[in-house]
């Protein structure tokens, strides 16, 4: 049987994926096909975040002043966003993510900001967070530990304590959506990748900012991680593998067929999965484009 290449490295992304619909995993990170052309919300959080990252480099490692660092982190997220040719009636432009940053810096000013980049034992500021981290789960083909892969945008002090620091942009924030994170994986597996490389993290600070075509709007939540918690994190994300492996291993790849195929606006494979003949629409509306976890990078196939 000839089978696509198992993921030597997964990240939250497709882990939520394929817990979601093993049928979609295999489609879009094994096979590689993506809809053509790139998300706006993709790029636009891309830019937001290289933005974020660059003021706070300039800040805290260059010493400049605030006003200055800001200027350089706005123009990263121009150059981050590049040429891409934003969708009609989308509030997520440049000129508004440009607007959204500098929202940021004036809701949580890098001068007076209770969150402050934990300084490391190399001197260094913990200015993004990126980790690859071996599972307790041998690649089937390899041996070696799959690596579990990921990045935010901060450790840092804050509160009495040490936590991870992640932005979020959104459409709207709420009680909702300061709840939503305190059983995300993705949060649970950044204390677990934090704790393996020897740093003791209370929690995750969330910091959303909201962009909308009038206004912007920022809330912050914190959520913690027991010791137990990670660890049961750990087992599920094995027990996810095997699982994947299991349908690897057999060359079928279980459709979820309910909830998820209509879950945040409907799942780009939704007409694929209606069609009895699925190879031959793949790529009338889908490219094979390949997702690297540890650069973050899309590829042509």
């Amino acid at each position: 049987m000839e089978r696509p290449a198992f993921p030597a490295v997964i990240d939250a992304t497709q882990i939520a994926t394929m817990r979601s619909c093993m049928r979609k995993q295999y489609l879009q990170y094994m096979e590689h096909w993506k809809p053509m052309g790139e998300s706006v919300h993709l790029v636009a959080g891309a830019a937001f975040a290289r933005g974020l990252e660059v003021a706070r480099q300039a800040f805290y490692e260059q010493g400049v002043d605030s006003e200055t660092a800001i200027e350089a982190g706005v123009k990263a997220l121009v150059v981050a966003y590049g040429n891409f040719e934003t969708p009609e009636g989308s509030a997520k432009g440049v000129d508004r993510m440009v607007g959204a940053l500098i929202f940021y810096f004036d809701n949580y000013p890098l001068a007076t900001d209770a969150a402050k980049p934990l300084i490391l034992p190399s001197g260094r500021h913990a200015i993004e967070f990126s980790f690859a981290q071996p599972l307790p789960f041998s690649h089937p083909i390899t041996g070696d530990p799959v690596l579990y892969t990921g990045r935010s945008d901060m450790i840092c002090t804050f509160a009495d304590g040490v936590y991870i620091e992640d932005d979020k942009t959104a459409s709207q924030l709420g009680a909702s959506w300061s709840r939503q994170w305190d059983l995300r994986s993705q949060f649970t597996g950044y204390c677990w990748a934090a704790e393996q490389a020897g740093m003791e993290v209370n929690g995750v600070l969330v910091r959303g900012v909201s962009i909308l075509k009038t206004k912007y709007d920022t809330l912050q939540a914190i959520t913690y991680r027991s010791a137990w918690e990670r660890a049961r994190w750990l087992t599920q994300i094995v027990r996810d593998l095997e699982r994947l492996q299991r349908c690897w291993e057999e060359g079928y790849y279980d459709y979820a067929l309910d909830h998820a195929c209509n879950e945040y606006g409907g799942c780009s494979f939704n007409q694929i999965c209606k069609s009895p003949d699925p190879d031959s629409w793949l790529p009338m509306s889908f490219e094979r484009r390949i997702w690297n976890p540890l650069t973050r990078e899309e590829t042509p196939a």
